[in-house]
């Protein structure tokens, strides 16, 4: 059984065919010209879809869309989602039907990359699981008996916006002191930056010198495999905070096995290391039993993988 998922962004539109047994069997990517308008986007990704039936081995039973912005309970209607210019409430999942014939559903896309993980990912073994995504910001997607926990409303997970200083930084929302003020990419680069200003002779100074926002995740991780100790200092703190804001989230949902993707996770044991000593530390003793922090190897292809699944998935 074959889905085909696709992956909007505000500059990418990326699509794959995703086999239920094998996952991905063949994938594509073009740009998303969403400054075009939101017409010009929709017929885009009629004719994504539409190529991808054409290269499928066999008929494709849905189409799963990640995407961001507010997605309705029913899994159908996108609302005011950032970087689409032109898009206010929008009956995405009804307007591929009608353009390509094939059932559509659309879901968060932090969500999906939880979806992802449970059944092609390091999160297949388990019934329950905290999904933590570092990217350019922080999310995440609760997997609760092997589906996704929406909440009440459909907006459950918003895990970067939890709360570990009401008197830290603020990030993209009106959340003061929240996880994504620390790790989200553009956040931990400026840290760096500031923390690295105070030595001009380090390698990573001297490196990024006028341009720290070029300075990625990997790059922290590279320098501090080599033994640079401000690489290590830095992930070390972004680690431990992440390790405070994983605190709540086990104590709220009492759920032990944190899986955590994205960019920001290339940074490895660098940074995951402290957050579960940090973690361990604060834990009530009842919630330690089975408590563990596992990296999702599958990297950016594990959203698509979530959108195939919920294409195959779709119920009528």
């Amino acid at each position: 059984m074959i889905g085909i998922g696709i992956d909007l962004g505000g500059t990418a539109i990326k699509s794959a065919l995703v086999d239920s047994e094998k996952g991905i069997i063949k994938q594509f990517s073009i740009s998303s010209d969403a400054h075009k308008g939101k017409d010009a986007l929709l017929q885009r990704l009629i004719d994504v879809v539409k190529n991808a039936i054409a290269e499928s081995p066999e008929k494709p039973v849905g189409v799963g869309i990640g995407a961001p912005g507010v997605i309705s309970l029913d899994r159908k209607t996108v609302s005011n989602p950032p970087n689409l210019p032109g898009w206010d409430i929008v009956p995405l999942a009804d307007i591929i039907t009608k353009g390509t014939g094939l059932p559509c559903r659309v879901e968060n896309d932090a969500n999906l990359a939880a979806l992802g993980s449970s059944r092609f990912g390091v999160g297949r073994t388990y019934p329950h699981f905290v999904m933590v995504t570092l990217g350019t910001g922080v999310g995440g997607g609760i997997i609760f008996n092997r589906d996704i926990f929406k909440g009440a409303y459909g907006g459950a997970g918003e895990l970067g916006h939890v709360t570990i200083d009401y008197k830290g930084p603020q990030s993209n929302s009106p959340t003061q002191g929240g996880i994504e003020a620390y790790l989200g990419q553009r956040f931990l680069s400026h840290f760096a930056a500031d923390q690295l200003s105070n030595y001009p002779e380090n390698e990573l100074s001297i490196k990024f010198a006028g341009r720290f926002e070029k300075m990625e995740p990997v790059d922290l991780y590279t320098a501090a495999v080599a033994g640079n100790e401000i690489a290590i200092d830095i992930l070390k703190y972004a680690g431990e905070k992440l390790g405070y804001a994983i605190v709540n989230y086990v104590h709220i949902l009492d759920i032990r096995t944190i899986i955590v993707s994205g960019g920001v996770s290339r940074a490895g044991d660098f940074i995951l290391e402290p957050a579960r000593k940090a973690a361990l530390s604060r834990l009530m003793d009842p919630f330690k039993p089975e408590f563990q922090i596992l990296f999702e190897s599958q990297g950016n292809d594990i959203a698509l993988l979530g959108a195939g699944s919920l294409a195959i998935e779709i119920r009528p």
